[in-house]
């Protein structure tokens, strides 16, 4: 697992996530652990590393 800090796109907070590199490509969705709004995270690993990682949104 790799530990992965953002900033939470609704109450801008620092949040951390722990992320699996086992798959190359992954779509999922969390809320946030301070604000508790819906995010949808897609990253992208390589080698067991993380290589592009993206949250946006999801209106409610």
């Amino acid at each position: 697992m790799i530990p992965h800090s953002f900033q939470c796109p609704y109450c801008w907070q620092q949040v951390s996530i722990l992320l699996d590199p086992s798959e190359a490509h992954q779509t999922f969705v969390e809320d946030c652990e301070v604000c508790c709004n819906p995010m949808e995270f897609t990253i992208h690993c390589e080698g067991g590393e993380l290589g592009d990682f993206q949250v946006r949104p999801l209106g409610q």
